[in-house]
């Protein structure tokens, strides 16, 4: 059964002080891409979103045009960021997964909600 992952937290929250603490952090999320991977549990590596400042919000007319505005369409303190699509047996699988996201520092959070499966 397949989970996305979503990746919660305030944008540009975690800047690094340093090109080495970039680097730390990015190995981190590495290792565990290939520890997660390895088992199985990854579906799909998933994306990591570009800054909301470039974003584009569609949204339908009265008239049956639609209106394209730049930026998100609510003014959020938090993003998703990201996702990751999970394979396991059931949420708390799932979440056992996520609960080791090691991208959760300062008000970073991670959702994990099931994912239709519409396959004929």
């Amino acid at each position: 059964m397949k989970f996305a992952m979503l990746l919660n937290g305030a944008e540009n929250e975690f800047e690094p002080t340093s090109p080495e603490e970039g680097e730390a952090a990015m190995r981190e999320l590495y290792a565990w891409f290939e520890k997660w991977g390895a088992a199985g549990k990854i579906a799909d590596s998933g994306v990591h979103l570009q800054p909301t400042s470039t974003a584009k919000t569609i949204r339908p007319r009265p008239d049956g045009t639609v209106a394209v505005t730049d930026g998100p369409y609510l003014e959020l303190k938090e993003v998703i960021g990201g996702l990751v699509v999970l394979e396991a047996t059931d949420i708390d699988d799932a979440v056992a997964v996520a609960s080791t996201w090691p991208g959760m520092w300062g008000s970073a959070s991670v959702e994990v909600r099931p994912v239709f499966d519409h396959s004929m």
